[in-house]
């Protein structure tokens, strides 16, 4: 594979590089902000077990949901509240931080706290937003939509380049090819690397059923780390997940949420996949 990788900026100073040759990073966390507390338990478990394992990480947690099923569905503190627990999660625990943006109005003020902005998979194609995300200078993790195919991905790289952003990751989580379900095609990576990006595996939404309980999404969280360890074989750059102390009590996305107590274990088999197939 050709040398790929993206440098993040981190609060200690010390950049976290991802790509070609580098440690396997892992965006984890809630899916959206449920208090600061839950957030700085899962931020700090979650920064030790990367230590210990030498896995890069960054903590991700939403302000909003802006596309969740249902009116009534939890969609987070919001953008001032959220980034101020972000803003202070970052401080206390030197961590680097990631969000999702929705709208070019919300992406200054995200610039101002995140080391990542986050672009949604339903968005993927906003012209508006891929570039004013760019501009900030700040990495751009773009999620490819469920309705596009990995070689569309290309199109949102050449929007964010051609305004002169270069610092692009971007994330498969599965394709739809039925009602309430995801598929994930393996060959998304090499595709989607083929850009000259690093590629993150969203392990956790990738195993969601978009709609599948009614009002809100129903998830098969039992397929994670097979999906993991497939897609570590295939040689992804990175992992992202939905972490939580106790998925069935989440606000949102709790049934393909991995619980807290059990992501070391899966972690430690996905470090000796990489290193098995390096």
């Amino acid at each position: 594979m050709a040398d790929i990788s993206v440098q993040i900026e981190t609060p200690s100073g010390t950049p976290i590089v991802v790509g070609s040759n580098q440690p396997l990073l892992l965006i984890g966390g809630p899916c959206a902000l449920e208090s600061e507390e839950l957030a700085r338990t899962v931020a700090g478990t979650m920064q030790e077990i990367c230590d210990r394992l030498g896995i890069s990480y960054v903590f991700k947690a939403s302000f909003d949901k802006a596309n969740r099923t249902s009116l009534e569905s939890y969609r987070g503190p919001g953008l001032k509240e959220g980034l101020a627990t972000l803003a202070a999660i970052r401080e206390e625990l030197q961590v680097p931080v990631i969000s999702d943006v929705h709208d070019i109005t919300q992406v200054d003020a995200a610039a101002e706290v995140l080391d990542i902005l986050q672009i949604p998979a339903f968005l993927c194609r906003q012209t508006d937003l891929l570039t004013a995300a760019a501009k900030t200078g700040k990495v751009v993790n773009v999620k490819k939509g469920q309705f596009v195919s990995p070689g569309d991905m290309q199109n949102a790289v050449n929007k964010i380049r051609t305004i002169g952003g270069t610092k692009i990751m971007l994330v498969e989580r599965g394709a739809s090819f039925g009602y309430n379900n995801l598929v994930v095609d393996m060959r998304a990576f090499p595709i989607m690397r083929s850009f000259g990006c690093p590629v993150i595996f969203d392990a956790t939404h990738s195993v969601q059923l978009p709609g599948g309980a009614g009002g809100s999404s129903a998830g098969q969280r039992e397929f994670i780390g097979p999906l993991a360890r497939g897609a570590v074989a295939a040689g992804i750059d990175g992992l992202f997940m939905e972490i939580h102390p106790n998925p069935n009590e989440a606000l949102c996305d709790g049934p393909n949420s991995i619980p807290l107590d059990k992501v070391e274990e899966l972690l430690t088999q996905l470090v000796r996949v990489r290193n098995a197939v390096s």
